[in-house]
Parts: C-alpha cells; sequence; structure tokens
C-alpha cells in the first residue's frame, strides 16, 4: 500500500504539473490544469486511481497553507476598510445563490426544506481555487481581491449558521440557545484571533530586530497556522478561516516576506498539486440519470450567475466601478469545501437524499473551472 501510494503521488504531481504547462500555453490559467489532472486520473474518465484517504489529509493540508500564504499576502490596510463593503457583497451573493438553489431545487420536485438545504449547499464560496488563481495572475492586493477575501470570510459564517438553524429545523425546531450558542462561539474565536495574532505579530518583529533573520521563524509561522486552523474548527468554523487569519498576522512583520517565500515553496512544490487534483479524484458520475443530469447542469448554471450578479450588485452598491464589481463577482464564483460539508451533514442526518451527491459534485466542479477562467478574462490588462 505504501509503495502504491508513493506512486499515485508521482503520477499526481507529474500529470498537474505538465497539464498546468498545457493550460498556460493555451492561455488558461493553470489551476484548470491541475483540475483536469484529478478528472482525468480518477473515476470520472480513466479511473486509474481511486479516492484515497491519504492524499485527501494531505490535500486539506494544502488548503490551509494556501489560505495562511494568502493571508500574509493581504494588504491589511485595504482590508480593514473594505470589510463593511465584504459583508454586502456577501449577503447579497448568499441570498442570490440561496434564492436561486431553492428555486432550482423546488422546481424538480423536491420538498420546501430540501430546497432550502440544496439553497444553503451553493451559497459559499471555495476561497481557496480563487485564491490560487489570484496568486498565479499578481491580483491578490487589488481592491477587488482584497473584497473577495473578506467576502469569502462572511460567506463561512453565515453558510455555517444556517447550516445550524436547518439542523435545529431538521431535528424538530429551531433551538435559540443553540443558535445564540454557536454565535458567541463565532465571536470568542475572532476576539481570540484578534488578541493571539498582535501578540504574534509584535513578538515577531521585536525578534526579527533582535535576532535578524532566522529560517526557523517560518517552523513557528506555520505552527501558528496549523494552530489557528485547528482552534477555528473547535469554535465552529472551517479551519481554512483560522488559516487565513493567521496569515493576516504576519502580514505586515518585517519578516513577511521570507515566511510568504517559505510558505510559498512548502506548498506549491507538494501540497496545493494534490488539493487541486484531490477534487478531480472525487469527482464521479455514477447513478446520474438523465432527470439528475438536468438537475446538476441547471443548479450549476444558477450557482455561477447567483454569485455573479449577486455580488457584483453587492460591490456595485458599495461604489466599485463596473470592471471591479464583475471581478468581484467572478472571484466568489467556485464552490468547494464548506459545500461538501454542508451537503454531507443533510446527507448523514437524512435531511435531503443522497441521490443528489453526484449533481452537488458536478456543481462544485463546474464552478471550480469557470472560476479560474472568468477571473482571467475580466483581469485581463486593457489593451
Amino acid at each position: 500500500m505504501e509503495s502504491q501510494l508513493l506512486f499515485m503521488i508521482a503520477l499526481i504531481l507529474l500529470s498537474t504539473k505538465a497539464l498546468s504547462l498545457l493550460s498556460r500555453r493555451f492561455h488558461l490559467p493553470q489551476v484548470v490544469g491541475a483540475l483536469l489532472a484529478g478528472v482525468l486520473l480518477g473515476p470520472a474518465v480513466f479511473n486509474w486511481m481511486e479516492p484515497n484517504e491519504v492524499i485527501a489529509t494531505i490535500a486539506e493540508f494544502g488548503v490551509v497553507l494556501l489560505l495562511f500564504s494568502a493571508g500574509m499576502e493581504t494588504d491589511f490596510n485595504k482590508l480593514r476598510h473594505s470589510l463593511k463593503a465584504s459583508l454586502l457583497i456577501s449577503v447579497f451573493g448568499v441570498i442570490a445563490a440561496l434564492g436561486g438553489g431553492f428555486a432550482v431545487a423546488l422546481f424538480f420536485g423536491m420538498s420546501a426544506f430540501e430546497s432550502f438545504f440544496i439553497g444553503v449547499i451553493i451559497a459559499s464560496m471555495s476561497t481557496s481555487i480563487t485564491v490560487e488563481a489570484l496568486q498565479e495572475m499578481g491580483k491578490l492586493k487589488t481592491r477587488s481581491g482584497t473584497a473577495i477575501l473578506g467576502a469569502s470570510l462572511f460567506d463561512d459564517i453565515i453558510v455555517i449558521v444556517m447550516l445550524a438553524v436547518l439542523m435545529n429545523m431538521g431535528s424538530g425546531g429551531i433551538s435559540i440557545a443553540s443558535i445564540g450558542l454557536l454565535l458567541l462561539r463565532i465571536a470568542a474565536f475572532f476576539m481570540l484571533a484578534v488578541v493571539s495574532g498582535l501578540c504574534i505579530n509584535k513578538l515577531f518583529n521585536y525578534l526579527y530586530g533582535k535576532l535578524g533573520l532566522k529560517n526557523r521563524f517560518s517552523i513557528f509561522a506555520i505552527a501558528y497556522c496549523f494552530l489557528m486552523a485547528y482552534l477555528a474548527e473547535q469554535f465552529g468554523l472551517a479551519d481554512i478561516t483560522g488559516a487565513y487569519i493567521a496569515g493576516i498576522a504576519f502580514c505586515n512583520t518585517r519578516c513577511v516576506e521570507s515566511l510568504e517565500e517559505n510558505t510559498h515553496t512548502l506548498s506549491y512544490m507538494f501540497f496545493t498539486p494534490l488539493f487541486l487534483a484531490n477534487i478531480g479524484l472525487n469527482t464521479s458520475f455514477e447513478g446520474m440519470t438523465g432527470i439528475t443530469v438536468l438537475f446538476a447542469i441547471t443548479l450549476a448554471a444558477v450557482a455561477v450567475l447567483s454569485k455573479l450578479v449577486g455580488c457584483g450588485i453587492g460591490a456595485k452598491i458599495c461604489k466599485f466601478t463596473n470592471r471591479e464589481s464583475l471581478q468581484v463577482g467572478a472571484g466568489m464564483i467556485a464552490r468547494g469545501e464548506v459545500s461538501f460539508i454542508v451537503a454531507g451533514k443533510g446527507i448523514l442526518a437524512g435531511y435531503i437524499s443522497a441521490a443528489i451527491f453526484p449533481s452537488v459534485i458536478v456543481v462544485i466542479l463546474v464552478t471550480v473551472l469557470v472560476a479560474p477562467v472568468l477571473l482571467k478574462a475580466v483581469y485581463a490588462d486593457k489593451t
């Protein structure tokens, strides 16, 4: 098993790199090639390898490191000034996606409760895919890029709260106490993140001044990243939220350039390709009928348009230019890990049918392929 795993990892790394270079040759984002590599290797096409628990675990490390890197590259002042806009963008996007998903599911004969659950599944975005595309293009620190990252944080919080409401409804009613407790836990985490982030920031600046730049700083920085990712999950949030906030703690330290370089090397040489390929490996169209295919296609189209329009309108209200609003809308399209979490909990609890899971996979796959292509188009320099 160990030797087989080594071969799988080698094949994934080679295929993701080869298809990434091919994507660049056709003027497509390299992330598209890496995603397609997983689809080709997995059950959806050639079936050369099955989803693997070890690779999935490594892929999760890739997501955490990717968001940690994004946090370090964030312009803190821009983020602070765009929080109000990010909240409005997130709310408009969530409402549009929730309403669109609800309408599609209701049209295909699902109950109102199931339809609302479907809406929640497509309400959140995948920060990691967008971050990968923006980093590749060097647009992460733009005004729209900063707003997208801020909105992604609010997306996760809103969707997690809505999931708690749905789980309470499914078990017999809404418990105000449990929802209130969840909100308190989220608030407590952010208070902890702010305090610890300020302390870490001052500590690293002090040590840099006393000791100079040392490579061992990166070890402590990554340890803090994984600690915050762990704590985020314990407080009811996604691990990527904690990783991103951990990155922000280092974004204006005197040693940030060295930390970025070391983290970037660690992530992009190994973890990120496995993360991207793992999405494709988990893609399967088995058991899909004509109706479920039509449902999946319709839901995918609504998932793309709802975020593009909803978040774009939110950005426009916040006085972003037309081009920036389009960039924000495109950056919020990709779905990913949070959608899997919501769907998985709904299926395990028996609130939605397991037969819809292939449709959810199709929606996620379509959005993660469409988002980088649209981002490249809307961020393309005018000639």
